[in-house]
């Protein structure tokens, strides 16, 4: 069994140049906001949520990403209402969000 029910990897990779990534869609914002919101909500920690910061998911095309773990299932998302729904949906009540899915 997991250690965590969900384990969210959220890409904040940074390339150099003008090359499209996931650090330039504030990346990095949307991980502490997902990480803050889930212990405000009493959901991060041991057999519970954890947030992690994630290298180059290689989906850079897509915009920004994160992964949820143990499904597999890959998001992208635009602002914090995005987020919001991923946590309040996937995160606490176990339904994937299928307008923010990336892969079938």
């Amino acid at each position: 069994m997991s250690h965590f029910k969900y384990h969210v990897f959220v890409c904040t990779n940074e390339r150099e140049g003008d090359t499209c990534c996931c650090a330039r869609f504030g990346a990095t914002r949307a991980r502490t906001y997902l990480k803050k919101r889930c212990k405000e909500l009493g959901i991060h920690g041991s057999g519970q949520v954890r947030i992690n910061a994630a290298g180059c998911l290689d989906q850079c095309a897509r915009g920004p990403v994160l992964v949820i773990y143990p499904e597999e299932t890959w998001y992208t998302y635009v602002d914090d209402e995005d987020l919001d729904e991923i946590i309040a949906r996937h995160l606490q009540l176990g339904q994937i969000v299928e307008r923010l899915k990336i892969f079938p």
